[in-house]
């Protein structure tokens, strides 16, 4: 596997003022603009959680963006940690847990 097909996988926690502020919208948008395959979702803690898919650089660009976050959101911490990505094909937003 050459590295341009390699892909590796994160579960990031983003926490701050991340809830209520079209957080999820925001990433499902940018992981599709990025052709990430994962999931985000709200937590009962009031973080937002994603597990993330794709080429490293993606990855970690897609990383970048959530440190901004979406235009009415505060992001005060984002936590990331490998992951086995067993993912399906897209972006879903999930319920929450």
């Amino acid at each position: 596997m050459s590295e341009s097909d390699a892909r590796i996988a994160r579960r990031v926690r983003i926490s701050g003022k991340v809830q209520g502020v079209w957080f999820r919208a925001w990433t499902v948008e940018q992981a599709n603009a990025l052709g990430l395959d994962g999931w985000v979702r709200n937590r009962l803690d009031g973080s937002v959680e994603a597990v993330v898919s794709g080429a490293p650089a993606v990855v970690e660009a897609f990383i970048e963006r959530c440190h901004g976050g979406s235009p009415a959101s505060r992001v005060d911490r984002v936590e990331v940690e490998d992951t086995p990505g067993i993912v399906a094909a897209g972006f879903a937003q999930k319920p929450t847990v």
